[in-house]
């Protein structure tokens, strides 16, 4: 059978069965902040919306509508260090990151090219690579140095088709941010994709310094959004913005994003009100996370069968478990103990036995779930010996 994904196995995997089977478990993957109690106040988008049905005209941008463009231009502005954003040309409106994500490997790649990205990672980078028909080329994260990125992999892993190196930063699930410059991607000289959706959730550090603030000298193109910033996943709209080393592919992108016109106009319309009104919602949400992690991080402090290091943002822990057990084993005895999480292989991570938990989840499901998990991972622990 020809086409995307022909040759994978899509079949259940046997932790997704035994859930199917269970329905007395405590989900701690879950990153939906609407189920989550986390909702953006009604009134502001209500306010946003409103106008737009009074005046409404179809008058489609292949950047996107330029107030949003405004509004993503004054954000960059006020980060640390600020971004300094031209909405005329740098910036690139989008139904989501994933559809920004699409739009590069379609800019950047041919059929047989390869990208660079970080060994743990969640799947869209293999589906997108598939569906491009290009190679993706795993970077590997250091654990002992709180899971930063490996110059000399980054060196080793390229040659004349490489061309492009992704970077998470927050990186999900290890929450690893970058703070500065990586002299090596200077000297590659290979456009940047960088991924900041969880930049707005900082933990152990003050703010998320963007990457292309970092390394001005070179072409980077920022990914984000509203899904995970405002807890909006539900009105899709992402962007992408170049910063000046990256406008001589403006004008290709810009066709790219023409022939797609994925953002409708409506929440392009509402973005520069959402982004003025909701800061403090941003700010509460961020609140409600920290509490989260260090509640889970106090729960696992006294637990002698786990390492797990305090993010610097984000909202995911990565647990290693101190055992002699696959990852599959232990998900599916937690699954059996009442509590779910995902294995670190999900990621594509194999060393040792890590679990992924989501400090998402709101109290105090969060904290009868971990409760449950430390129960679990001790009596797997104690079978060991």
């Amino acid at each position: 059978m020809p086409g995307f994904l022909a040759d994978a196995d899509l079949t259940a995997n046997p932790i997704e069965l035994r859930r199917q089977q269970i329905t007395d478990y405590i989900d701690l993957t879950t990153s939906n902040p609407t189920t989550n109690g986390l909702l953006f106040p009604a009134d502001i988008l209500a306010d946003a919306a409103a106008p737009y049905w009074q005046t409404r005209r179809y008058q489609p941008n292949p950047r996107g509508l330029l107030p949003a463009r405004q509004a993503i231009a004054d954000y960059y502005a006020q980060r640390t260090p600020a971004l300094v954003l031209d909405p005329a040309q740098d910036i690139f409106v989008t139904a989501s990151t994933s559809e920004a994500y699409a739009l590069l490997f379609a800019l950047l790649t041919n059929p047989g090219d390869n990208v660079l990205a970080p060994q743990i990672s969640y799947p869209l980078f293999e589906y997108l690579a598939e569906m491009f028909r290009i190679e993706l080329r795993s970077y590997p994260l250091d654990p002992q140095r709180g899971w930063r990125i490996d110059p000399w992999q980054l060196a080793r892993l390229s040659d004349e088709r490489t061309r492009a190196v992704l970077i998470v930063s927050p990186h999900n699930p290890t929450g690893m941010v970058v703070k500065q410059a990586i002299p090596v991607l200077q000297w590659l000289g290979l456009p940047i994709i960088c991924d900041e959706v969880f930049a707005e959730m900082p933990y152990t550090i003050p703010h998320v310094p963007p990457l292309a603030a970092l390394m001005p000298q070179l072409p980077i193109f920022t990914l984000n959004g509203i899904s995970k910033m405002f807890a909006l996943p539900d009105l899709k709209l992402g962007w992408a913005v170049v910063n000046p080393p990256a406008r001589q592919y403006t004008d290709r992108l810009e066709v790219l994003n023409d022939t797609l016109l994925g953002a409708n106009a409506l929440t392009q319309f509402m973005l520069p009100t959402i982004m003025h009104r909701g800061h403090d919602f941003v700010v509460q949400q961020r609140l409600v996370i920290q509490k989260n992690i260090a509640t889970v991080m106090n729960l696992l402090a006294d637990v002698d069968c786990v390492r797990v290091r305090a993010p610097d943002a984000g909202y995911y822990l990565f647990i290693e478990v101190l055992t002699t057990q696959d990852e599959e084993a232990v998900v599916l005895q937690l699954l059996d103990a009442g509590v779910f999480v995902h294995p670190g292989f999900f990621f594509g991570y194999d060393q040792g036995c890590f679990v992924v938990l989501s400090c998402l989840v709101a109290e105090p499901r969060l904290s009868l779930g971990v409760q449950r998990l430390i129960a679990g991972l001790r009596l797997i622990v104690a079978s060991d010996s």
